[in-house]
């Protein structure tokens, strides 16, 4: 991983996310240090896909629960979340806070805080629509200090 950006000159994992091509849906790669931080990219790269996210303003707050029996089905659930929010409420998020990714009894959980704004035609460019979060193509890799996740968003 070193040379590609993702890891600083002192050798700590920068967080980020970039999409990877794909044929006919979004492939997104999330990472950071943490687990906490890989799962908080990948909801960043949710919300650049819906629109740009720069254009939303942190205005009202949300929490959020995920849960999972491993962490693929918390990364899969996590998504969804934030999928049915915006259908149900038009739910934007500039800042997401993920405070714990943890195994706990029954599996994994995630508890975030979202910030934004409901979706305002004219103030926020319409992106691509996302329709669900796929298991196919999905990872989550622990190599290290680093934290990786890849999925796939079905448009």
């Amino acid at each position: 991983m070193v040379g590609n950006g993702r890891v600083g000159s002192r050798g700590v994992v920068k967080p980020g996310h970039r999409f990877l091509e794909h044929m006919s849906d979004v492939y997104a790669e999330a990472w950071g240090p943490t687990l906490e931080e890989a799962y908080r990219q990948a909801a960043l790269a949710l919300y650049e896909t819906l629109t740009q996210p720069g254009k939303v303003e942190p205005r009202l707050e949300k929490r959020v629960e995920a849960r999972g029996e491993d962490l693929q089905e918390l990364l899969y659930d996590w998504l969804e979340k934030l999928i049915i929010l915006f259908d149900t409420e038009g739910f934007l998020a500039r800042d997401v806070e993920v405070e714990e990714v943890g195994k706990h009894e029954g599996g994994w959980r995630l508890k975030a805080t979202l910030r934004g704004e409901p979706y305002t035609p004219g103030k926020h460019p319409s992106g691509t629509h996302v329709k669900g979060v796929t298991y196919h193509l999905m990872e989550v890799k622990e190599q290290g200090e680093a934290k990786t996740l890849r999925f796939i968003l079905d448009i």
